[in-house]
């Protein structure tokens, strides 16, 4: 007596992966439309307001002093005399500004006690020196 296998019954020895890439593209899709909607959203005709209120730009002023002893004000570099203007027209401005000091670790110090002596002479009050913490 010999055993006859029916074709329908035979193990499958691969997998048909279209159903699962059909459902990637789906979810891809959805995915793609609801992130596009949830960007735009709506857009409304803002009113006006007769008196808006100015967002204050940071008044603390930097100065870097780098270690081949160029000066900088913020970002931009500048000459002692060049300092000093710009310095008393903020001063004029806000008598009350804050000034931090950054100074290279290599720089002459004479550079740095000579930015310090020009704050003094424009009585600048508000001073902090830059430092980097040593990490134990």
């Amino acid at each position: 007596m010999s055993a006859k296998v029916q074709e329908g019954n035979e193990p499958y020895d691969e997998i048909n992966v279209t159903p699962m890439l059909d459902l990637a593209y789906v979810l891809l899709v959805i995915f793609i439309i609801m992130t596009t909607a949830s960007v735009q959203g709506i857009k409304v005709n803002l009113p006006k307001a007769s008196t808006t209120p100015s967002l204050a730009k940071p008044t603390t002023k930097a100065i870097t002093i780098t270690e081949d002893g160029r000066i900088f004000l913020d970002t931009y570099p500048v000459t002692m005399p060049e300092l000093e203007q710009r310095l008393t027209q903020y001063k004029a401005a806000n008598p009350s500004f804050p000034v931090v000091i950054k100074g290279d670790a290599h720089v002459q110090y004479e550079k740095v006690i000579d930015v310090l002596d020009l704050c003094g002479r424009l009585d600048i009050t508000q001073l902090g020196l830059v430092t980097q913490r040593i990490v134990k």
